[in-house]
């Protein structure tokens, strides 16, 4: 008879494609159900942390329901990191895992569903009648409220006979949510009548757009208002006219660009939070520009907004455009009015920095010039691992959008969840070349998952590991005020010598002429090279714009 544990592999094999995670004590029967008995993927990593990063980098590059597991005690608490950084992402996954029996806790058991609730995850525990159901309502939870919800299995009902599998009902989730009532509908007639008069108008979209898919909306709504865009740095490509774009916007937005920003007379926000480093520590716009947001949030998430509307961003864009028709608007002409291709370069950088070594400015610039002359921005997926570094990417790698650019630990502000990143991405985007972004800080921390990456993406990966011997971020925030720099210097480690120890190819780029083996290694057949590591000695004297900012606020 079906186990308990094959009642949840079976109805969450239903609902998903892959599961990601580390096999113990706790979960061995969830696996093997899994195994046996669905066409459900297990892939495994080697961190209990790197199942939950996978899963979490699974979804954003597919849209889909991700899964991670992990035994429980030492197994769950290796995944804290990362199931907080997916709840402050807003990635809905299910973390299967393994709990104290029913009896009582173990002395090696801890509170698991109080460790999780600390981290804003809820916990449903599944018992010998009901685990189907509630593995849907596990299911049911995550997709409505985006957010990870940890399914447990108590150890003494893993394995017992729950009888024959039932047939449980579809997660039910909720509509769009679209604004109702007169005062609603008014104020989407007055944000259309203060487009339609704006001689500037700027629109800005961040994630949340994605996700609601309102980027054909907003392609339209920029068309019928001549409007200048931009994105966050989490909505990146979702506007297709290049020419009108500025690319992203706060920290890593170009100078020039935020510049143009500041002159915006009409300001409406799509789907983004507008954190402080979107809104450039408040600097993004200008005192008198009219700011106006749209979210699903209960409220505007920042002061500078002057009218918000609550709704799902492509149900209001669509309004917005039906209403502009309906006035016979016509465009401001702003946009045709700027040439807005040289306000979005970049300081190119040298080739060596005062203290002799790369400029990752110049490096940054380098790997996206080869990268786009070998193959399609939209055949490439960026992963992001946290640290000082993350500026370079997100300045000089064009990315083709949202779901192709994913920073796993910014939200919580963590480093070390890059390398299993590489593995969600690729199996979600078969077809794409995957490149991961790292700090050698952070590349040490998660260095377990070196091997997952590697044997996961093969020749259809490659990593670029910004190695300046330091916790830079920490250098630019702390060292420039005259704190110890002891504790934030790390011992030059060769990234090249590591990745050759599991079976990758590692360069050490000490010149930019060493970056020609990137040229070389695009160029062949994908299933006749290996996962490529670049190991980029760059200056820890460089500081990204982003961190200047921040040293600034904080000085």
């Amino acid at each position: 008879m079906p186990t308990v544990s094959a009642h949840v592999a079976l109805t969450l094999a239903r609902h998903i494609d892959h599961v990601f995670g580390v096999m113990g004590n706790g979960n061995a029967y969830f696996l093997d159900a899994l195994q046996r008995q669905t066409d459900a993927q297990f892939t495994a990593v080697r961190h209990e942390a790197g199942g939950v990063v996978a899963a979490d980098a699974y979804h954003r590059a597919s849209g889909r329901l991700a899964a991670a597991t992990a035994t429980y005690g030492a197994g769950f608490t290796n995944t804290l990191t990362a199931l907080a950084e997916a709840v402050q992402a807003h990635v809905p996954l299910v973390l299967v895992v393994g709990d104290e029996p029913t009896s009582g806790p173990r002395p090696w058991d801890v509170d698991q569903i109080a460790m999780a609730s600390a981290v804003g995850a809820r916990t449903y525990t599944v018992g010998r009648a009901d685990a189907a159901a509630t593995t849907i309502i596990a299911i049911e939870h995550a997709l409505t409220y985006r957010v990870p919800t940890v399914l447990a299995i108590p150890y003494d009902v893993a394995q017992r006979d729950a009888g024959p599998v039932p047939e449980a009902p579809e997660p039910r989730l909720p509509a769009a949510f679209e604004p109702a009532g007169s005062f609603a509908q008014g104020a989407i007639a007055s944000l259309a009548s203060t487009l339609a008069d704006a001689r500037r108008p700027f629109l800005l979209a961040g994630r949340g757009a994605w996700i609601s898919g309102a980027d054909p909306a907003l392609a339209e709504l920029a068309d019928l208002t001549g409007a200048v865009t931009a994105s966050t740095a989490l909505g990146r490509g979702i506007f297709p006219r290049a020419e009108f774009d500025l690319g992203v916007t706060g920290g890593f937005g170009a100078a020039g660009a935020m510049d143009l920003v500041r002159q915006a007379d009409v300001v409406v926000v799509f789907g983004a939070s507008l954190n402080q480093f979107t809104m450039r520590f408040g600097d993004l716009f200008a005192p008198g520009t009219r700011v106006f947001q749209v979210d699903v949030a209960p409220a505007a998430t920042h002061p500078h907004v002057g009218g918000f509307v609550r709704g799902d961003a492509a149900v209001v864009a669509s309004a917005l455009v039906g209403a502009l028709r309906a006035q016979g608007a016509a465009p401001s002409g702003w946009r045709e009015s700027v040439d807005l291709m040289p306000l979005r370069e970049y300081d190119p950088g040298d080739d060596l920095a005062p203290d002799g070594r790369l400029d990752p400015r110049s490096v940054a610039a380098r790997i996206g010039a080869l990268l786009d002359s070998t193959a399609s921005t939209a055949d490439r997926v960026v992963v992001s691992d946290g640290g000082h570094f993350i500026g370079w990417a997100n300045m000089y790698w064009p990315v083709a959008s949202p779901d192709r650019m994913m920073m796993v630990g910014t939200a919580f502000q963590s480093i070390g969840l890059g390398w299993p990143s590489v593995a969600g991405a690729a199996l979600a985007k078969p077809g794409s070349t995957v490149v991961l972004t790292t700090g050698d800080g952070g590349g040490l921390m998660a260095l377990a998952d070196l091997e997952t990456a590697v044997r996961v993406a093969g020749g259809r990966g490659m990593a670029v590991v910004w190695n300046d011997a330091a916790y830079g971020a920490e250098v630019n925030l702390y060292g420039l005020k005259g704190l110890a720099r002891e504790p934030m210097l790390i011992p030059e480690v060769d990234f090249a010598a590591l990745a050759g120890g599991v079976g990758a190819e590692g360069v050490v780029v000490q010149t930019l002429a060493d970056l020609d083996r990137l040229a070389a290694w695009a160029a062949e057949p994908v299933d006749a090279r290996r996962f490529l590591v670049l190991d980029c000695r760059i200056s820890g004297e460089v500081i990204a714009p982003y961190q200047q900012e921040i040293v600034r606020v904080n000085s």
